[in-house]
């Protein structure tokens, strides 16, 4: 006669398999998944800091104007960013420097820190004058160790 199925004892075995198996690959998974978003942290703070750097350089070069003088030739917030400025060559033309404001993916929000020229290096409070710098607002720490603040 042959046997047709699976024990009860072999189904159970098979569950403490599987079981043991799930537990190593799911701490895994959540580490590749916050890898993967301090890779989009980084990215995010990359774009918004090159188009702060755009922005200065054209100032620099007289290819844009700026009116308020205590810009000190950088942008007055992000939306500036993503607006644009007239361009001098062209008054009709504008420049613009962000296609929009990216997603912090540690908060899920479009918020981030901001840092003026005339702020203190350690503060976290923004003067409201120029964006010299931008961080993420998240409280959390990287798989490193360091605030993502810090970054």
């Amino acid at each position: 006669m042959k046997r047709r199925g699976f024990t009860l004892l072999e189904l159970i075995l098979a569950m403490v398999v599987l079981g043991v198996l799930a537990s190593a690959v799911f701490p895994t998974t959540r580490h590749m998944v916050k890898r993967q978003k301090e890779v989009e942290l980084r990215r995010a703070l990359l774009e918004m800091r090159t188009a702060i750097d755009r922005f200065k350089k054209a100032h620099d070069e007289g290819l844009i104007e700026v009116r308020d003088l205590r810009q000190f030739g950088y942008p007055k917030d992000f939306e500036q960013l993503v607006d644009g400025v007239p361009f001098k060559k062209d008054p009709g033309q504008t420049v613009r420097f962000l296609r929009r404001i990216p997603v912090d993916p540690m908060t899920g929000e479009r918020e981030w820190g901001m840092r003026s020229v005339q702020d203190e290096p350690d503060t976290q409070s923004w003067g409201r004058e120029n964006v010299f710098d931008v961080y993420s607002l998240s409280d959390g720490v990287s798989l490193d160790g360091e605030d993502y603040g810090e970054w």
